[in-house]
Parts: structure tokens; C-alpha cells; sequence
């Protein structure tokens, strides 16, 4: 099977020689599939994924060890993986499902190293009010509490 850290040190020059892309996964799947998934604050675009595809199959010699190659996006609608995806959606509506099962949907207001917030739209009824009110919360949460966070798709 294919070394995943050769691979890696592949993928990693290639985004030092192109600052604005960043890794988002790295899989080497059974019968040494390769699966690099990229993206960018601005998305990706085929060129980018065909450049990186080249550079890859430039690095690693075929004659030593076959391989598939698959370079693709990040997905609209797959589940963040790394901190500049959430970054990235900054302002953005996501949806997150914590480790314990609950799901909740709201603004992402700001992520860094260990957690990130979010904002929740609430309504609630006031103490002697007649009617309910909206209310916003922040939420922050821990990385590690986090089974999901996906963008939010609204229709």
C-alpha cells in the first residue's frame, strides 16, 4: 500500500507553491486509491484540482507502486473537517450536531483553535409579556463536542 506520509509531503509542497489552496482530507483507500480533497476561501476550481492532480502523478512513479488519484472540492454540503472551512463560512448559516445527538442551526460568528461559535435565533416569552420575543444567543462549542457542522443550505 501506497505511504500516506509520501503523499502528504507531495500534497504539502504543492500548497506551499499555491498559498490560497488548503487541504482539507487526505485518504488512501483500499487498492491504493488516493483521495485528496482541497479547497480555497475563494472554491476551487478544475484547473486547481487538475494542477494538483499533474503535480502528484509528476511525484509519485507508477512503476514503483500503482495507484488511483482522485483530487476533488470540498462539498457544499459535506461536513467541515479542518479550521479553515469554518472560517471560511464566517457570517454563514451552518448546522451543527453535537456529540450527544442535539442539532442545532445558526449563524457561525467566529472559530479558532479549540472552538467556535455560533449564533442562535430563539423565541421566547418574556416574564408578564403577552407575546414571544426573538432573542439571540451565542453558543460556543469545543471541537472535540462536535460530532458534525455542515453549511446550512436554504431554500
Amino acid at each position: 500500500m501506497i505511504d500516506k506520509s509520501i503523499v502528504n509531503q507531495v500534497v504539502t509542497e504543492f500548497l506551499q507553491e499555491n498559498p490560497d489552496i488548503y487541504l482539507v482530507d487526505l485518504q488512501i483507500l483500499p487498492d491504493n486509491k488516493i483521495v485528496v480533497e482541497i479547497d480555497t476561501y475563494e472554491g476551487v476550481s478544475i484547473q486547481m484540482c487538475e494542477n494538483l492532480n499533474r503535480f502528484i502523478e509528476k511525484k509519485l512513479d507508477r512503476n514503483t507502486e500503482d495507484y488511483n488519484l482522485e483530487v476533488s472540492s470540498a462539498g457544499l454540503t459535506s461536513p467541515f473537517k479542518v479550521l479553515n472551512q469554518y472560517i471560511k463560512n464566517i457570517g454563514k448559516a451552518v448546522e451543527v450536531q453535537t456529540a450527544d445527538g442535539q442539532k442545532l442551526a445558526g449563524i457561525l460568528k467566529q472559530a479558532g483553535e479549540n472552538d467556535f461559535t455560533i449564533i442562535v435565533e430563539k423565541k421566547m416569552k418574556p416574564e408578564g409579556a403577552k407575546r414571544k420575543i426573538v432573542v439571540f444567543e451565542e453558543i460556543t462549542f469545543n471541537y472535540k463536542n462536535i460530532k458534525k457542522t455542515e453549511y446550512l443550505l436554504k431554500v
